[in-house]
């Protein structure tokens, strides 16, 4: 359940005509009454000798006996309140009973004063109810409604649990404005999949993934085809933006422009700039990075960006599980980044899960932990060679590479979940959560081919090559190996750690490393998880198609095949 305390008014009379009308849309059905400060209130929508200014004047009798110069110049309070939509509809018996909590529990009309505010609640659709009320008290005094957004939703928690309803989780204060009810009707009445709002977020925060500098990110909003009107100083530096989807037209075939701080709070110009600040600060110093990485130019292909992101991925989880708190919120919303990016480059059949995965791990990239912007440098780099790659496709070493990227973002994402968990921050915690699950399910597709080709090289190895690769799992993790030996995906770990070998490493220490970063107990198969950190490690190819066989005829034929050894800096470095 979901209430919003909205901007006061002057006007009661203009806020019952929207109430009881027909909508900006016609989306309004059977406005009426379902409650008031009075059982004989006046009902316009089902009484038809009522008027709108009978309920009017009424309402605003207590302001009206004030002298004019006494008289609060908004007195008009407006809640909505909306149940989730997986709720069931509940009657207006129910709804009269929601909204006499809500203003007691908001201070318009406290329980058992007789002297509250004068209310009245009108339903006009299944799944919400609006209450306006007047703030001036029938003794002359006005309402002490300090906090009244915090005390409606603290009331929302406890009306959930009563009713059944749908549990959300208490707000900070950190949350990108929802859409309204008219821009979802709108949007359900174009066939739009989403609000304009939330398109347009999602369209800037894509924009923003990686960019550099202010030139570079409003040069891809005008390539992502958005209109857009900049704020200018008398200098003529931009102060702040606008941007409007080129068919979101209001009634007068005009664009609906949104500015950026009101899709969300970090997507002000001046809260973008920081992050351009922030890795300018850092340039040189101790970032987890070389110190030209920034002018670096794009990798060669979507599949070396793909292998370095996960590279970089690996560090960021290191810095959430140790780092300080400024540092950890700072890799966080560049995580945010990076998922941005790999849903816009990434094929058909990953793209829309990765793209959910971004959209709701949006929410976790805020809170009140201040970002210490800089030393998540490393990430926006990679969010960037995600971007100027371009396009993956969905096999060979992109698909392989894409699956290995989805691999340690899960492990990240759940990473930021434990986090906020412990930092008490939980509609952000929930949103990491979320996201892991839908990184879950776009592994399940960009992984099936290359671990469906390491399966069957596995299958085929020797028996006495088999055991050999099986000794060495004991070895290095004697604690997991019998539950990763019964794991269907035994055979593709079977498969790499020969090749671990064949490229002229030790597998047992490198399985150990592999298996040692960090905790394997959230991975629904651990020999999946353990397949991507080694063939990262050792620079083994992710598409095995591009490895010689282990066969018995393919070794005497084509003898052993040795691959780069990595360097030290390729492999994850305990965060400083």
């Amino acid at each position: 359940m979901i209430p919003r305390v909205h901007k006061r008014g002057p006007r009661t009379i203009g806020l019952l005509f929207y109430l009881y009308g027909p909508g900006t849309h016609e989306e309004h059905i059977d406005p009426h009454l379902v409650a008031a400060w009075d059982s004989l209130a006046p009902d316009p929508g089902r009484d038809p000798d009522a008027t709108y200014g009978d309920l009017q004047r009424l309402l605003d009798q207590p302001v009206d006996m004030l002298a004019k110069e006494d008289r609060p110049a908004e007195h008009v309070w407006h809640l909505s309140v909306r149940t989730a939509p997986e709720d069931p509809i509940l009657s207006d018996e129910q709804w009269g009973e929601i909204a006499r909590r809500m203003v007691s529990a908001t201070g318009i009309a406290p329980d058992g004063d007789s002297a509250g505010c004068r209310w009245a609640a009108v339903r006009h659709a299944g799944d919400h109810i609006h209450i306006i009320a007047t703030i001036v008290r029938e003794d002359g005094r006005q309402a002490r409604l300090r906090y009244d957004g915090k005390r409606s939703q603290a009331e929302a928690r406890k009306i959930e649990a009563d009713y059944g309803l749908r549990r959300l989780n208490t707000g900070d204060g950190t949350a990108a404005k929802p859409p309204t009810s008219a821009e979802l009707h709108k949007a359900e009445r174009e066939g739009r999949e989403r609000a304009a709002r939330e398109e347009l977020r999602e369209t800037v925060r894509r924009a923003v993934a990686g960019a550099t500098s202010e030139e570079e990110f409003f040069d891809r909003l005008a390539a992502a085809g958005l209109l857009i009107r900049k704020r200018l100083a008398p200098s003529g530096d931009p102060l702040g933006y606008k941007v409007a989807l080129p068919d979101d037209r209001n009634e007068d075939k005009e664009p609906v422009f949104y500015a950026g701080y009101t899709l969300s709070p970090d997507l002000s110009l001046p809260r973008i700039r920081k992050r351009f600040a922030g890795d300018s600060e850092v340039a040189g110093h101790d970032s987890g990075a070389p110190s030209d990485q920034a002018t670096n130019p794009a990798p060669s292909g979507p599949a070396t960006a793909r292998r370095s992101t996960a590279a970089v991925v690996w560090q960021a989880v290191l810095v959430i599980d140790d780092g300080d708190d400024a540092q950890v919120a700072g890799h966080i919303a560049a995580a945010g980044e990076v998922l941005d990016a790999l849903a816009k480059t990434s094929a058909a059949h990953t793209r829309s899960q990765l793209r959910e995965a971004a959209f709701v791990f949006e929410r976790a990239t805020r809170s009140h932990i201040r970002a210490k912007r800089g030393h998540d440098r490393a990430l926006r780099q990679a969010a960037r060679d995600l971007v100027y790659s371009g396009p993956a496709l969905g096999r060979g070493e992109d698909g392989a590479t894409t699956a290995m990227a989805i691999d340690m973002l899960f492990f990240l994402v759940t990473a930021a979940s434990h986090w906020h968990a412990k930092k008490e921050h939980a509609q952000q915690a929930a949103a990491a959560r979320q996201a892991a699950e839908h990184l879950r399910a776009a592994y399940q597709g960009a992984a099936g081919v290359p671990m469906g080709v390491l399966y069957q090289r596995g299958q085929r190895l020797s028996q006495p090559l088999r055991q050999k690769q099986a000794a060495h799992l004991r070895a290095a993790v004697p604690e997991l190996a019998e539950q990763i030996l019964a794991e269907p995906g035994w055979h593709a770990l079977a498969a790499t750690l020969a090749d671990t070998a064949s490229a002229g490493h030790d597998p047992a220490a490198l399985l150990g490393e592999a298996a040692g970063r960090r905790e394997l107990g959230t991975a629904s198969s651990i020999s999946d998880v353990l397949v991507w950190r080694l063939r990262r490690l050792a620079n083994l190819p992710a598409d095995a198609t591009a490895m010689p066989d282990h066969t018995p005829a393919a070794t005497k034929s084509s003898g052993r095949a040795v691959s780069p050894t990595p360097s030290r800096g390729d492999r994850p470095r305990k965060a400083r």
